[in-house]
């Protein structure tokens, strides 16, 4: 199929940014966020937003910063994904480390039912990518763009290596089970607000948060591993690190479907204090508001 010049010409500016140095991409993403606040003010404001409402008791100049940091890393990441899908294997090897892959590979050796529990951190597609560097076959979850270059760009980004499949919030967790089924391993995004009726609502940062019940729901009917997967971006040297943590220990276990998924944001919001710029702020967390509260945005 012949692509589009708009096509041609956003893949050509993401091929470059997979090819120049690592200096020069952090010039760039240094640039795009001090001009993220004049040029995306809504996207500002969600973060900012976020931030305030999941940390009450931060005073002015940390959440300031933090939000700083936020879109910095953010549109580093954005320029990164030239890296990921255009770079050389060898390089992303070098700027995206990787441990703990063990952790997942002795679970698809013993055929063990996997889910990858992903929650949105900055690194969120160079974790993806790296760990489909070392997977014959995976699924994961993605959101169709409403753009339809860039849709069909990220998809085949995101399917660069080995045998990616791509399951959109249309198949939900059909989709899922039909992987699983399989013995494929599902690189899951547990954190993603896809409405009232999908969900429930489970504190996250002591707000009530419409949460996908399904990674207590999987892993109770498949008797699946869930294996957190932990991402870290150092900005001063452009590289990233991926942790993969040992599966979660008797999950869900005895606990109801809501208990679980309980379980699971108190269990981000622990990685997220690790390093709090880091989690996706950008996006809206809280979207989707109990019967009765006001939107937030």
């Amino acid at each position: 199929m012949k692509k589009s010049l708009k096509y041609r010409l956003i893949q050509a500016l993401f091929s470059w940014f997979g090819r120049i140095s690592t200096p020069k991409r952090l010039r760039i993403g240094a640039y795009l966020a001090a001009i993220m606040p004049y040029v995306a003010p809504r996207r500002t404001h969600i973060v900012r937003t976020n931030l305030k409402l999941c940390f009450p008791n931060a005073d002015a100049t940390t959440l300031r910063r933090w939000e700083k940091e936020h879109l910095r890393l953010f549109t580093q990441s954005m320029i990164d994904r030239g890296l990921l899908w255009y770079g050389d294997p060898d390089r992303i090897k070098q700027e995206v480390t990787i441990s703990g892959f063990e952790h997942i590979d002795d679970l698809v050796q013993a055929k063990q039912p996997l889910l990858m529990l992903a929650p949105h951190f900055i690194g969120l597609d160079a974790a993806a990518t790296r760990i489909s560097m070392g997977l014959s076959e995976a699924c994961t979850m993605y959101k169709p763009q409403r753009d339809a270059d860039f849709d069909e760009m990220i998809r085949l980004g995101r399917g660069r290596f080995n045998e990616i499949h791509l399951l959109s919030r249309k198949d939900g967790i059909r989709g899922i089970i039909r992987y699983m089924r399989r013995g494929v391993p599902v690189y899951y995004l547990p954190d993603m607000d896809f409405g009232r009726d999908e969900s429930i609502f489970v504190p996250f940062f002591s707000i009530p948060s419409a949460t996908l019940p399904s990674t207590a729901q999987i892993a109770k009917s498949f008797n699946a591993k869930v294996v957190p997967i932990v991402t870290q971006l150092d900005i001063q040297t452009g590289h990233y690190h991926v942790e993969v943590l040992p599966a979660l220990e008797n999950f869900p276990g005895e606990q109801s479907i809501e208990e679980a998924t309980a379980r699971i944001n108190q269990e981000l919001e622990q990685w997220i204090l690790r390093d709090v710029p880091q989690y996706y702020w950008v996006h809206r967390r809280f979207k989707t508001r109990p019967e009765g509260e006001a939107e937030v945005y």
